[in-house]
């Protein structure tokens, strides 16, 4: 086996994937291994991007474990990243690539500590990101799960209402893109505007899959290949549940899916009413119950309205 210097400042890609296969090898379960595998292409792509003269150290996996932080990504997205970077050292040291001093240092870098409880279950704008980009582009499946997590996050349907979804319901109102005539929670009907993004990913699933009509979220077994007319709300959630998993996000279900459209929603300055609207609650208790609003008494309303008194 190839022998590279310590430290390593120019990693073969050969070597390294030899590394990778061999670690991956050690992991039994399905969703760990293509979590690893990620997590050690990112780490390679932004290695290689950033060029850190300290080579493959203790000092460039901090610094890698910083650029993830401000990043954004979760804590439990950089423990996962940490894990498989140190796996990979140690692997690198048991088969003469890395000297053990060197893997040592890798070894002894630190996971996120998580603090505080969140209200909810829901995503950062990273993690939102993460999720969306984890299925293979490569593959129908994958088309269709990203244009699926697409749709869950970019309108903030429930589960059984993306199973219903047809393309029927995709129409342009007032020169964009809405989901029309939704039957939600209640037999409410209400109009769901879509995000650019979110329409692209599913364009790019229905060319592939090649239909133009009915059910948008459909079947494809494992030959890569449709196999029916219509996914069920469970299979969407098994999905959903998958991804989460591969990206080091525990306890994410569609309706927490719902839940990040919203907030995000109204951490970007969206009108609360509009939320409300898109979403399909009947009360607008409901959605400030989504996103954990309570009354503000020391920035409230009425200091905002700019008005002033002559006395």
């Amino acid at each position: 086996m190839e022998t590279l210097p310590a430290p390593i400042m120019q990693p073969s890609p050969d070597a390294i994937a030899r590394l990778k296969a061999l670690l991956l090898d050690s992991v039994n379960s399905p969703e760990s291994k293509r979590a690893y595998g990620r997590a050690i292409e990112d780490f390679l792509d932004w290695y290689r991007r950033e060029s850190p003269g300290t080579g493959f150290t203790k000092a460039t996996v901090q610094s890698y474990r910083v650029h993830l932080l401000s990043a954004g990504r979760s804590a439990s997205t950089v423990n996962v990243r940490m894990s498989a970077i140190r796996r990979l050292a140690a692997e690198a040291a048991d088969n003469g690539l890395m000297a053990p001093e060197l893997a040592s240092g890798v070894g002894r870098v630190k996971g996120v500590k998580r603090e505080g409880v969140r209200t909810g279950n829901w995503l950062t704008v990273g993690q939102a990101e993460e999720l969306v980009n984890a299925p293979d582009p490569d593959t129908l499946k994958g088309k269709r799960d990203r244009a699926l997590l697409a749709i869950l996050i970019g309108c903030g349907l429930r589960r059984e209402e993306a199973a219903t979804l047809t393309l029927e319901h995709i129409q342009q109102r007032d020169a964009r893109w809405v989901i029309v005539d939704m039957k939600g929670k209640g037999g409410r009907v209400r109009t769901v505007p879509m995000p650019s993004w979110s329409k692209a990913a599913m364009d790019v699933w229905t060319a592939a899959a090649g239909f133009t009509s009915g059910r948008v979220f459909r079947p494809v077994n494992k030959g890569d290949r449709l196999s029916g007319g219509q996914m069920t709300a469970q299979s969407i959630f098994e999905t959903v549940k998958k991804y989460a998993a591969e990206i080091g996000v525990a306890n994410i279900a569609p309706h927490d899916l719902r839940r990040t459209f919203a907030k995000l929603a109204h951490r970007g300055r969206a009108a609360l009413e509009q939320i409300q609207l898109s979403l399909g609650h009947a009360s607008v208790q409901t959605t400030e119950r989504y996103l954990g609003v309570r009354q503000d008494l020391t920035d409230a309303p009425c200091d905002r309205l700019g008005l002033h008194l002559t006395v």
